[in-house]
């Protein structure tokens, strides 16, 4: 509620009113346009991501946010889409493609302060990061995001933030808290026991676990993330262990897939994998130790993989100037160079890999350095392209909204030089973005 509007909330509330207030309020947020929008996109070239191929001269137009055609040739000079109301981007020479999915980010941390060094700004401090790392990442091409994790319900207020247009950023897919078990990677292990410090999300046994699913869902989440294993950048974790049992795991998946939601799973070691795939889970992240058995569990029952290859590159070597502790860069020494292999071995086996970062380890809007390094161990351009799109959006379940310039979805379209699908690397460059028909950036 805005200040100086005249009316109290708990007024509101007291005396009976809120009912009408609200409604009257959703109706003028919510109220139509008096015409409809329509921008027409022009390029030299499209990258399909549905099946991997480009198209040359490429006409998009987009109406109130959602693609409504799909042509090659030119831009018609007459018709309806050429009225006064109607707006032209043309990008000659270009190559447009969809707006980039990076299915595991934390837009409230930042990679520059690690360690205890975090415990020197306000709980606020974070939030007010995230709306730059926000502003960053869309620049950066991507348009859609999956928030996996982060305090005081922040991933939610930056998703209403830019939902209100307050502040550019890209679509967020929030988990508000990972849940985990005490002591393990989603609990807070670094203060002694005086201060009797605990993760907000803390769950053991059936009841427990599910009434947080039901209370993540109640305040705005709309994926759910636990912690299956040890991690890197937890204290006092060993990285491979496993710290949620199969059927703690199922307990999560059962309310969460009641209530429409998917479950992504920290899982590193072998024995956390495959707990997390018997249990349902929908996306394992990290999946740093696999074996030839966890990925044919990960096939077999439709579980995606997002693995994290880019990162340990630039903590190694920026990590000890940032705070990060020993411990965990002796971790990442010890894992960096086997998630990469484990990378390898479940691209070659066919496994479903998609694009997750882990954003906030790395500066944001850096992300897109991770697509050569995915080329690099084992995807083709093309792959890697539709790992961060196509593939993305069908592990969201959202593959009707996002992922494809294809009629229906949003008009979530970057612009690159050059053909992405022979040399990835151009993706660190993306020159254009519009979202839902909007321009973000246009820097050509």
């Amino acid at each position: 509620m805005q200040r100086g509007c005249g009316v109290r909330a708990l007024d509101i509330l007291k005396t009976g009113r809120w009912t009408a207030y609200i409604a009257a309020a959703g109706l003028a947020l919510h109220a139509p346009a008096a015409y409809a929008d329509t921008v027409v996109v022009t390029a030299g070239h499209m990258v399909d991501t549905l099946n991997g191929t480009v198209t040359d001269n490429p006409v998009v137009t987009v109406t109130d946010g959602r693609i409504v055609s799909v042509s090659s040739g030119t831009a018609p000079e007459t018709g309806p889409e050429t009225g006064d109301d109607v707006r032209r981007v043309d990008l000659p020479g270009m190559t447009i493609m969809p707006g980039l999915i990076d299915m595991h980010v934390h837009l409230t941390g930042l990679a520059e302060i690690g360690g205890y060094r975090t415990f020197q700004y306000t709980d606020a401090f974070w939030t007010v990061a995230g709306v730059a790392n926000a502003r960053a990442t869309v620049e950066a091409g991507f348009t859609t995001v999956r928030n996996l994790g982060s305090s005081d319900y922040a991933d939610v207020a930056l998703k209403q933030g830019i939902e209100r247009g307050l502040v550019p950023g890209p679509r967020i897919v929030p988990a508000t808290y990972a849940i985990g078990v005490t002591g393990g990677h989603c609990d807070n292990n670094f203060l002694p026991p005086s201060y009797d410090a605990k993760s907000e999300a803390l769950a053991e046994g059936k009841a427990a676990l599910r009434a947080r699913v039901r209370e993540h869902r109640k305040y705005g989440a709309e994926v759910i993330k636990i912690c299956a294993t040890g991690g890197v950048f937890s204290k006092g974790t060993t990285v491979g262990e496993q710290q949620m049992t199969v059927d703690e795991i199922r307990d999560v998946v059962e309310i969460a897939h009641i209530l429409g939601m998917k479950v992504a799973a920290h899982a590193h070691g072998n024995d956390g994998i495959k707990a997390a795939i018997r249990g349902g889970v929908d996306t394992i992240e990290h999946a740093s130790y696999l074996d030839d058995e966890a990925i044919r569990m990960a096939k077999e029952a439709g579980v995606a993989f997002s693995m994290d290859i880019y990162n340990t590159e630039y903590t190694l070597a920026e990590g000890e100037k940032n705070g990060v502790l020993e411990e965990s860069l002796a971790k990442e020494r010890q894992v960096g160079g086997i998630q990469r292999e484990s990378f390898r071995k479940a691209v070659k086996a066919g496994a479903n890999v998609v694009f997750g970062s882990d954003a906030a380890i790395f500066p944001h809007g850096l992300n897109a350095r991770q697509l050569p390094v995915m080329v690099r161990f084992g995807m083709t351009p093309v792959q890697a392209l539709q790992a961060a799109t196509s593939e993305a959006a069908r592990a969201l379940g959202r593959e009707n909204d996002v992922g494809a310039i294809a009629v229906g979805r949003y008009g979530d379209i970057i612009a690159v030089q050059g053909n992405p699908t022979q040399d990835v690397s151009i993706m660190t460059n993306v020159r254009f973005v519009m979202k839902g028909g909007e321009v973000v950036k246009n820097a050509r």
